[in-house]
């Protein structure tokens, strides 16, 4: 019956995607999901010659219902194959087969509250940034300061109602008296602004296993990727999850494991495709979020927090985004290479150094003079970088105090900052590329760590390329 339950299901899934015919999304999971029930690369290749499996790529409308019937059939063989191969290799926990469909019961439960945490405000932590960031009109600037003075006068910072179902800032009023040309900024600026004083988004999708198992031996983890994704993006996942993301056991016992982060699509039809392949590959976490530029410091945040809830052994987490390319064996022999006391305090990348904001209203990450005012405390560029397990619960100490910043990797820089902690350069990790007489050089990419940004097309080219027992550099 359950199978039963869970073929219908996916023959829905089926119908959306012939309904949607213009959907990359949907093109990539019907024939990714159908070709991993096929046991080898031989019969693989036969169903992607074949002139069924064209039918999914590009996706065509299907009006014939006898090409429907046969497709129907030829679903529940595949998925019936599917079903028993997963349930016999044991490879997906019994508890992650939830719901295919998000429902208004499942989707209004908070992230965990992070009870552990415990946060004593302490004015060394505002010492440190204000030495970093001046005292002056700009809103963001005079929250900071009214903070620092609510400290030195003994209050709490915390007390102040977080909860985000009723943290939103309604009060236009309110906003208007505090930034006098905040109708010149953008409408994500201005969204960021209605839930700025929010934290812990509720979890959609939730994976609370994921650094578990029923051994304690198994559950230390060495790597943690959280990768920043947008719900459409099914392409550049499956390019991750086939190349630099793989999850398991890798030289000498590590083992890594792999997350995708995602908030809430305008496209809300997407919900079936992105429950199923949750369900499937066991790798999203998806938050109740408008999926937004400006909003990735949310997402963050709420990474970090659900690090510390259900993943409190990882020694090192990887943020970065969809389309950078990680030379994932010289970042292991990297991290394994750290001495004790600096790994503890690792946050590595491409370090910024006395950066300033974007004052050009047409450039995506542009920041008002009116918001913020000063430079930026060094940081480490957001297209990827490393920082120790050990420095996430004083991260997400104080950024339950610091106000929230819309570019997540400055905020980021600010709250290590805070704690003493300093960016690592590591002249392996090119945020922004390297030089373009270099890009088709394998030997280059060799002696990199990670490279910012790659098609799901190089990521695989590359992946391939620096792991060909030929290439001699």
């Amino acid at each position: 019956m359950m199978a039963f339950q869970h073929v219908l299901k996916l023959i829905v899934t089926i119908h959306y995607c012939f309904a949607d015919a213009g959907s990359g999304l949907c093109s990539f999971l019907c024939s990714d999901l159908l070709c991993h029930a096929l046991k080898s690369p031989a019969e693989y290749k036969t169903v992607h010659q074949s002139s069924f499996f064209q039918t999914f790529t590009p996706m065509k409308p299907v009006k014939n219902i006898t090409a429907v019937a046969f497709l129907v059939t030829v679903v529940f063989i595949f998925y019936s194959t599917l079903y028993l191969e997963r349930t016999h290799k044991g490879k997906l926990d019994v508890q992650q087969f939830r719901r295919l469909w998000i429902q208004e019961g499942d989707v209004k439960t908070s992230t965990p509250a992070m009870a552990a945490v415990s946060i004593t405000p302490s004015l060394s932590i505002y010492n440190k940034l204000r030495q970093a960031i001046p005292q002056n009109g700009a809103y963001w600037n005079r929250l900071l300061y009214s903070t620092i003075k609510q400290v030195e006068n003994g209050k709490n910072p915390l007390s102040r109602d977080s909860d985000w179902s009723r943290c939103r800032e309604s009060n236009q009023e309110l906003l208007k008296t505090n930034i006098h040309d905040i109708l010149s900024y953008s409408s994500m600026l201005q969204d960021f602004l209605q839930i700025m004083n929010c934290r812990s988004p509720p979890l959609l999708i939730n994976q609370p296993n994921k650094c578990t198992s029923g051994r304690e031996a198994e559950n230390q983890t060495l790597l943690l990727f959280g990768i920043k994704s947008v719900p459409g993006n099914f392409e550049q996942r499956q390019a991750v999850r086939k190349t630099w993301g793989q999850e398991g056991l890798f030289q000498k016992g590590l083992r890594v494991h792999t997350l995708f982060l995602l908030g809430q699509s305008s496209q809300g039809d997407l919900d079936p495709l992105l429950s199923f392949e949750s369900q499937y590959f066991g790798d999203l976490l998806l938050w109740d979020i408008q999926e937004s530029l400006l909003n990735l410091t949310h997402k963050l945040n709420a990474f970090f927090e659900w690090t510390l809830n259900h993943c409190p052994q990882v020694s090192f987490i990887f943020s970065g985004d969809d389309d950078v390319f990680v030379n994932s064996p010289a970042l292991f022999t990297f991290l394994e290479s750290l001495e004790p006391s600096k790994a503890s305090h690792l946050y590595v990348g491409q370090v910024l150094k006395a950066s300033v904001p974007f004052r050009d209203s047409k450039n995506k990450y542009y920041v008002p003079l009116s918001f913020y005012d000063g430079s930026y405390p060094p940081y480490v560029g957001g297209g990827g970088f490393v920082i120790s397990g050990k420095l996430l619960r004083p991260l997400a100490s104080v950024s339950r105090i610091i106000p929230l910043f819309p570019m997540d990797d400055v905020y980021t820089g600010m709250c290590l900052q805070a704690v003493g902690v300093s960016p690592v350069e590591n002249s392996g990790f090119k945020t922004f590329d390297i030089k373009e007489e270099d890009r088709e050089n394998l030997c280059v990419y060799k002696n990199l760590i990670l490279i910012h940004q790659r098609s799901p097309q190089q990521i695989k080219k590359l992946w391939n390329g620096i792991h060909n027992p030929l290439l001699t550099c």
